[in-house]
């Protein structure tokens, strides 16, 4: 069994839930989609990684360790395109094991056999270049739901990008809304994209895209850390 990984480096979680925490990621390359607002473009294409083994990667997994760290991220590309490989990684290690994914491939998520925490992003129409796939939105739901039966801790992350719309976003979140079967477990992060110098009047969308979530969901605005502290 091969899979093919970018990179597998050692930092702090520049996002979500876990922000500020120190893990080991691995990265995997390969997506099944593509979002315009990608920060790691070299990932979308399985021929940018390297062909690994889960021994070789639990080798340089191990190489990593330090007494603060606590979890491995695997992230991408997409992970989820590799259920059985993190399957494998995750059986010689006692860390959490978390999953930062597009939530768009239900059954592979499904089956992986180990997880502790799951970021999921939710796309919007203006991640695309092109006209929204619905399925896209409908394999989220699964996945979501797929999770919070399994009582596997999952939050969604939402990019909003300067042109994300207010009507569309809201349309988007009154949806997931109405399709999770218990969202009261369910939070939301709202992610600006980056640079956020590229942003105009951003305090003040923040607010309103913020309020929207608030009426059907906790929700808490986070910036990507990691790039203000201008580390991987």
């Amino acid at each position: 069994m091969k899979a093919p990984v970018i990179e597998i480096f050692s930092s702090f979680q520049g996002e979500g839930l876990l922000i500020g925490e120190r893990q080991i990621f691995v990265r995997f390359a390969g997506c099944n989609l593509n979002c315009n607002y990608c920060d790691t473009n070299d990932s979308k294409s399985t021929e940018s990684g390297k062909l690994m083994t889960p021994s070789q990667v639990t080798e340089e997994i191990n190489k990593l360790l330090t007494p603060d760290c606590r979890t491995i991220s695997f992230t991408g590309g997409e992970p989820s395109l590799y259920p059985d490989f993190i399957s494998e990684i995750s059986k010689n290690f006692n860390l959490k094991i978390m999953l930062e994914t597009n939530g768009t491939l239900p059954d592979n998520i499904d089956s992986i056999e180990k997880l502790d925490i799951v970021s999921l992003d939710i796309k919007l129409p203006e991640h695309f270049d092109g006209d929204f796939d619905e399925e896209i939105f409908l394999n989220e739901i699964k996945s979501l739901n797929l999770l919070m039966a399994k009582c596997i801790n999952v939050y969604c992350k939402v990019v909003i990008l300067p042109s994300t719309k207010i009507n569309s976003f809201k349309e988007v979140v009154e949806k997931l809304s109405e399709n999770i079967s218990n969202k009261s477990n369910l939070k939301i992060i709202i992610q600006p994209s980056s640079p956020l110098d590229e942003w105009k009047d951003i305090n003040f969308r923040l607010f309103n895209f913020s309020e929207i979530v608030g009426q059907y969901f906790e929700v808490s605005t986070i910036p990507q850390i990691h790039k203000i502290l201008d580390i991987e």
